[in-house]
């Protein structure tokens, strides 16, 4: 695999060369983890935390605010863990999926999949740090959807016919579970939240 920087720039500067260059490279689930996915995934977890327990912000109808250190926390570490837990539950979708869409590939093949095309929302979550800009996310998840198609033919071998609808579904399932996912997380740190006011 390729450093992580030399990864980052690439895939977010070069996908139409680097995503042949991601399908060729043999890795397992536990390095995808270790190399790539937990320290970008990391980034937007922190500076969430440092944007809303440290600096804050001014909202509608509240004025000021800022979030208690301990449900800063906690929010932090829930978002960490069930945004890998989400990652590798796309790439199980993404895999149970490829069959219909008359693709294939494996775990690892998705994971990775998932996880490059996920770069620039990690990158892009450096701006949780100041809350109000936040929202710039949702050009680099814009972004994220289009090196999700680039990388389909190429992981899971995807035919031209099939890109679109294959990763239209895709995507609608992997929205769902992480809906589910963050409706569990913001139970659990709303709980936080309550035990420090």
């Amino acid at each position: 695999m390729a450093t992580l920087q030399t990864r980052v720039v690439n895939i977010l500067k070069t996908p139409n060369t680097e995503w042949p260059v991601i399908a060729g490279e043999t890795t397992d689930v536990g390095t995808l983890f270790k190399q790539f996915i937990i320290p970008l995934s990391a980034i937007p977890a922190i500076a969430g935390f440092i944007g809303g327990s440290l600096v804050g912000s001014t909202m509608p109808f509240i004025g000021y605010y800022r979030r208690p250190i301990a449900a800063g926390l906690a929010a932090m570490i829930v978002t960490f863990v069930f945004g890998l837990i989400g990652c590798y539950v796309a790439a199980m979708v993404i895999e149970w999926l490829a069959p219909k869409f008359k693709s294939s590939g494996s775990r690892v093949d998705a994971l990775k999949l998932v996880a490059y095309a996920s770069t620039p929302m990690w990158v892009a979550g450096i701006l949780n740090i100041v809350p109000m800009l936040g929202i710039l996310a949702l050009l680099a998840g814009l972004y994220a959807i289009y090196l999700f198609y680039l990388g389909l033919p190429h992981m899971m071998k995807t035919p031209a016919d099939q890109v679109v609808i294959y990763m239209i579904v895709s995507a609608v399932v992997i929205i769902v579970i992480n809906f589910v996912l963050l409706a569990i997380g913001g139970m659990l740190t709303f709980g936080a939240g309550v035990a420090t006011m």
